[in-house]
């Protein structure tokens, strides 16, 4: 008994030195406050983004917002219940993710409704809030607050070609593997054709055949059409 209360008291001593070390490592002064939504917490991309380090700024998530969590994920819709628990578990993933600090805030009871009090909080501390609700990205706009919206982002680095895509290319100089041509899209993504050693310095038409994403970039894979 004692030796189990001994491994719980460490869990939890460990847990909270985690969470103090994430806090006191990524909150700064006069960073910026971004207050998240249901929407967001519920599409659950905000994991991956906040994992990518790119978020400058604090991520904070007003009780009001968990209680619409909970009384969705108490409700009787099966889907509305599934994914507010989705939003809960988020939630939960968003306070353990080192590279971003995110705060729960008590906005206090005052028969507000849950995007009011985001609009409001967030044009008082001059913050940013995060959504996917196209009516509040409207009123916040119309309030001169920040709204970001991950599915703009998405917008914005989706692939701009596809697979079986055709295009004119111009070989600029030998691949790393025998037979292989090099080119460049305009964006300067890297184009890998297949058989296109012997037309460095041309112009020739390509098909897109494959793409290859890591975090040093993009390179796509091609074929000469003849």
């Amino acid at each position: 008994m004692d030796y189990l209360l001994l491994v719980i008291t460490l869990a939890i001593f460990a847990e909270t030195s985690f969470l103090s070390f994430k806090k006191h490592a990524y909150s700064r002064p006069n960073r910026k406050r971004i207050y998240i939504d249901t929407s967001a917490l519920i599409d659950g991309r905000i994991l991956n983004v906040a994992r990518t380090g790119f978020i400058e700024g604090d991520l904070v998530i007003l009780k009001s917002v968990l209680k619409e969590l909970q009384l969705l994920a108490d409700g009787k819709d099966s889907e509305k219940r599934s994914r507010a628990r989705t939003g809960l578990e988020n939630v939960s993933e968003l306070e353990r993710i080192i590279e971003v600090n995110t705060e729960i805030v008590d906005d206090g009871e005052n028969g507000q409704g849950v995007d009011d009090k985001l609009l409001e909080i967030a044009k008082k501390n001059r913050g940013a809030i995060l959504t996917l609700d196209y009516n509040l990205i409207k009123v916040a706009e119309a309030e001169k607050i920040q709204a970001l919206n991950i599915n703009d982002l998405a917008i914005a680095v989706r692939t701009e070609f596809l697979p079986g895509q055709r295009m004119k290319l111009r070989i600029a100089e030998k691949g790393a593997n025998r037979g292989q041509g090099i080119g460049h899209l305009p964006n300067g993504t890297m184009v890998v054709v297949d058989k296109a050693s012997n037309k460095v310095g041309k112009e020739v038409t390509v098909e897109f055949v494959r793409f290859h994403e890591t975090s040093s970039g993009k390179m796509i894979f091609a074929k000469i059409l003849k």
